[in-house]
């Protein structure tokens, strides 16, 4: 199977050494759903969002399911691998870097966000991962995630993910090297305003205040 291109949004910045944060949609989203988040990050990034190759009885997603929380994960890596690729290509043709690429994905979209973090640890400069479950469920892990930095937001009402695989899923990332930080919101799936100034907060810590000490 050849990998295919996915639709995007593109709205640059007009900086070339900008970060570029890469907005990935839960299932039954599309490129537009999140958008507005990133206005409160700035006007200083670059924003590509993504709509998912896969659908599930007509909902995009960016890989296939077996069931409810069950990954298909032969599909799952092949999809990463294909965003990979796509992004890559992309940023040679809009002339971002590449290699300053923060991922934000809700749901179906924090899990490819994170399936990257796997397979290919130093691809993204970091990670906002909204309501994740860990991708891959292999118990051998080999990452060298060289501290880049990752913000797990989970629901403490979530019924879609466990509370006690999550925190072994932040443990997954710490022991190899990424740079975690886990901000449980009082909520369900769905996000709040509390999860977008998190996000918000996390980012400016990470980015900005080492530019501007």
């Amino acid at each position: 199977m050849e990998f295919q291109p996915l639709k995007y949004i593109y709205e640059a910045s007009g900086n070339p050494d900008a970060y570029t944060l890469l907005l990935l949609h839960g299932t039954g989203g599309d490129e537009h759903d999140l958008i507005p988040i990133a206005q409160h990050f700035g006007k200083d990034l670059n924003v590509l969002s993504l709509r998912g190759n896969i659908s599930e009885n007509g909902m995009p997603r960016f890989f296939r399911r077996i069931g409810m929380g069950i990954f298909d994960e032969k599909d799952l890596e092949f999809r990463t691998r294909e965003m990979i690729h796509f992004l890559k290509e992309l940023a040679a043709k809009k002339k971002f870097d590449v290699t300053k690429i923060i991922a934000l994905g809700y749901s179906n979209g924090a899990n490819i966000a994170g399936a990257s973090l796997f397979l290919q640890p130093d691809f993204l400069a970091g990670a906002i991962l909204l309501r994740p479950m860990q991708p891959f469920r292999y118990s051998e892990i080999r990452l060298s995630g060289n501290h880049v930095p990752v913000l797990i937001a989970s629901g403490k009402n979530d019924p879609t993910v466990n509370r006690i695989d999550t925190e072994n899923y932040v443990k997954v990332l710490e022991e190899n090297k990424f740079n975690v930080t886990h901000f449980e919101a009082n909520a369900g799936h769905n996000l709040t305003s509390a999860d977008l100034d998190e996000a918000v907060t996390w980012y400016r810590q990470a980015y900005l205040s080492k530019h501007s000490a």
